[in-house]
């Protein structure tokens, strides 16, 4: 028997994409081999995550949506410190958190308040970042969190899915747009996305909307494939991942998984509705204990651990992004910019 709320939203689907914003359709290319912006991804090999918020300031890692925009009061945002922290560690790129799961927004969005306008430090942290990569000479990748506990609460809620599919669209497509004033966009990180039924998220509408944009940026989703018997299975862990395995969110240009690593025999070649796909994976993963800065957490992992965790992430044309936090002055901790040195140099970058 179908399920009639999936129904409701395959119905609200296929209104159309112009009612969400895009007309044309986009989509990856059937291939065994890597595409060229996937192998201009997986040269850049190494990178930096950067989770800085609302969070930063509440010694959580996941806040609800419920903490005043106010209370969010970096000292100063130094982007250009944060660009050249990364340079220096011999990184390629840059992905940093735009809104995570309580949907704080770190660029002025006309469709909420709850962003950095409204805050107590009203820095466009996603422009000025975009900035410096661009001078600096490095890449810039975004994360956005398809949950958002504010604007989207009660996931439960199927009819209330076309509207906030439309909010999130409309977001992403003026964060693509601003940033790509300023410098390539190379990444579009999605998250949060098992918090509803696959079919509920419009992934191929962000998709083709991200593509119109930005053809060179590579979108993904967290927990990309799904399992033979359950294309929505979660999570799917990548040791337990096989080649032709049915991809969750489709289309993606990569593999996520966070914050696990690769297995050795990492497979390449995933499937959508009979076609084949090549996807390499991207690890991510936390310098310290947490995502983002908590006052308590001030030790990094060992250097030897880190560079074991590099060999692993970058074998098989794979990649490696290593997350630090941001404290609440505004700037990578000298601690953390001292062992991503130190790492450097271990790894002969």
């Amino acid at each position: 028997m179908i399920n009639k709320n999936k129904i409701l939203i395959m119905m609200l689907l296929s209104m159309g994409f112009s009612s969400l914003g895009q007309s044309k359709v986009h989509m990856p290319t059937s291939s065994t081999q890597a595409s060229k912006h996937q192998l201009e991804q997986i040269k850049r090999k190494y990178g930096m995550f950067v989770h800085f918020g609302i969070n930063t300031f509440h010694n959580e890692e996941w806040t609800d949506g419920s903490k005043p925009a106010t209370s969010y009061n970096p000292t100063e945002i130094d982007a250009k410190q944060w660009v050249a922290t990364a340079k220096k560690s011999g990184m390629k790129y840059i992905i940093l958190v735009a809104k995570h799961h309580e949907g704080f927004c770190l660029w002025d969005s006309k469709y909420t308040e709850y962003d950095v306008a409204n805050s107590g430090n009203k820095t466009n942290v996603i422009a000025a970042v975009a900035k410096e990569c661009e001078k600096q000479g490095i890449r810039l990748g975004l994360y956005y969190s398809l949950w958002d506990r504010k604007e989207n609460g009660n996931v439960k809620d199927v009819k209330a899915d076309f509207a906030y599919n439309k909010y999130m669209l409309d977001q992403i497509n003026e964060l693509i747009e601003m940033t790509q004033k300023h410098t390539k966009v190379v990444e579009l990180w999605l998250d949060g996305g098992w918090e509803k039924e696959n079919y509920r998220w419009p992934i191929q509408q962000i998709y083709s909307n991200v593509k119109a944009r930005a053809p060179q940026c590579q979108v993904g989703v967290n927990w990309t494939i799904g399992s033979p018997k359950n294309v929505d299975q979660h999570p799917v862990l990548p040791d337990d991942q096989q080649e032709y395995f049915p991809i969750r969110y489709f289309p993606s240009d990569f593999r996520l998984g966070d914050p696990y690593l690769p297995k050795t025999q990492d497979p390449k070649l995933f499937i959508h509705q009979g076609q084949v796909y090549y996807m390499p994976f991207e690890t991510t993963v936390v310098l310290g204990k947490r995502w983002f800065y908590h006052t308590e957490d001030n030790t990094p992992r060992p250097v030897q651990e880190l560079a074991d965790l590099y060999t692993k992430a970058t074998a098989q044309d794979n990649i490696l992004i290593l997350n630090v936090g941001p404290n609440r002055e505004g700037r990578v901790k000298d601690s953390d910019v001292e062992v991503l040195q130190k790492l450097k140099v271990n790894l002969g970058l």
